[in-house]
């Protein structure tokens, strides 16, 4: 029997094995996709669109379990179920002990929520489940409108395909290790919110007027944000922390650059650093900076090299025998040691596509994480380009700065908070 066979459970992948050892309830690993319709979501068709959807992704039914040497996923029974949102956002999926799913489908007035555990699937992977999802949705409630001409997203991976672990297939043990050279960035402090809860603010601006600036720029519309956002920080920092380096940490899409159609996690992260002090405060020299370290890090070869040298870790044979007590005891110190070595998290999922005959049902889709600072995740449906910031400190400065800077560079900008159930409110003008 192959190692991808279905038998019933299914080794974590590379990236996966980072997460269950580092949950806690202020650090969930859960991120969410949401997707907003122009009409209120009705819960009992919404359940239909997701029994019907999980058909396609089986292994999307699977709990957490521990081994000897490793968690592991198995699969299950377990019917998920629909509810009215209730939880504040990226919520503690997994608990160990507890047999649960890793992802939770909800709602809100018009809007559907995917959360997703990050061990189950990457931002890539989820998206396209939540994709499925909404598409059965808006089938299902409007068929009247479609009659045969049912539309279908354009997806020919089969269900073993997704359920890959790319990681494993791509490992080459004859590379050689990849020494990167890390030292202290410059790092968010605040006093955070006592329920362990993550502040969620969001905007959105125009694809067209965002790519129209980036070019002026000649840059790419990833870098120009990333650059908006250092520019930010760099309001807020004093004299002495401008030694320090700015680091932004982003996860890669490596389907891009290795042939894979899997949902399970496949990404890897490179780092983007700016100090100032060595530098200067302009937003064209923070560009230029940033747009060359993108075109150096994100090649394949680069890439190739980070996923080598973390797989190595993986099938390291006396690594692989050491019990799992020992092992989450070193990952969890690991994180904490690496928190102190980037600043923020930027991850952009790029531009979210659905059939153009469902398009005219959707106003938007949207994503946000979980984490112990403060992120920005970013994704575009049509011309809405969506900015997700999650913030674990009580003050929002921060964000306000950035939705500024990016205000004086001329762009418009339509900000929300979100309330409890995640609903978005009117544009708030303060911002």
């Amino acid at each position: 029997m192959s190692r991808q066979e279905n038998i019933g459970w299914r080794k974590l992948d590379n990236a996966a094995k980072a997460f269950p050892p580092t949950v806690k309830k202020s650090d969930t690993r859960v991120f969410r996709f949401s997707c907003e319709l122009f009409e209120g979501i009705d819960q009992k068709t919404l359940q239909i669109a997701l029994d019907k959807a999980v058909l396609e992704f089986p292994h999307f039914l699977s709990v957490m379990r521990k081994g000897v040497f490793w968690y592991y996923l198995e699969q299950c029974n377990i019917k998920p179920v629909v509810s009215p949102e209730s939880k504040m956002p990226c919520s503690q999926l997994y608990k160990s002990g507890y047999k649960t799913l890793l992802f939770d489908v909800t709602y809100f007035r018009n809007r559907i929520n995917l959360e997703i555990f990050h061990s189950l699937a990457d931002g890539l992977g989820g998206i396209q489940f939540f994709q499925t999802i909404v598409l059965k949705y808006i089938i299902e409630k409007y068929k009247s409108d479609f009659g045969e001409n049912v539309p279908f997203l354009n997806n020919n991976s089969s269900v073993t395909e997704r359920g890959k672990d790319s990681f494993f297939d791509y490992y080459k043990k004859d590379k050689k290790n990849l020494k990167i050279k890390k030292e202290k960035a410059y790092i968010f402090r605040g006093a955070k919110r006592e329920d362990d809860s993550v502040i969620v603010i969001e905007g959105r601006l125009s694809v067209k007027a965002v790519l129209e600036l980036a070019h002026k720029y000649n840059t790419t519309l990833t870098a120009f944000l990333i650059s908006a956002f250092i520019y930010s920080i760099g309001k807020e920092m004093t004299e002495i922390n401008r030694k320090l380096p700015v680091v932004i940490d982003i996860p890669v899409n490596l389907r891009k650059y290795f042939s894979s159609q899997t949902t399970r996690n496949f990404f890897a992260m490179i780092s983007i650093k700016y100090t100032f002090k060595e530098k200067n405060d302009s937003f064209e020299a923070i560009i230029e900076t940033v747009s060359e370290a993108m075109k150096s890090e994100i090649t394949k070869e680069r890439l190739s090299q980070v996923m080598e040298s973390f797989a190595k870790l993986e099938h390291n044979p006396v690594i692989r025998v050491v019990p799992l007590p020992i092992k989450n005891f070193a990952i969890s110190a690991k994180r904490h040691n690496m928190d102190k070595y980037g600043t923020t998290v930027v991850s952009n999922l790029g531009a979210i596509d659905m059939p153009e005959s469902i398009r005219r049902y959707i106003r938007s889709f949207s994503v946000i994480s979980s984490t112990l600072s403060t992120q920005l995740c970013v994704c575009s449906f049509g011309d809405n380009l969506e900015l997700g910031f999650t913030s674990a400190f009580i003050e929002t400065e921060r964000q306000k700065n950035f939705f500024r800077t990016l205000s004086e560079l001329g762009l418009d900008v339509e900000i929300f908070c979100n309330d409890f159930n995640g609903s978005r409110g009117d544009k708030n003008d303060e911002m």
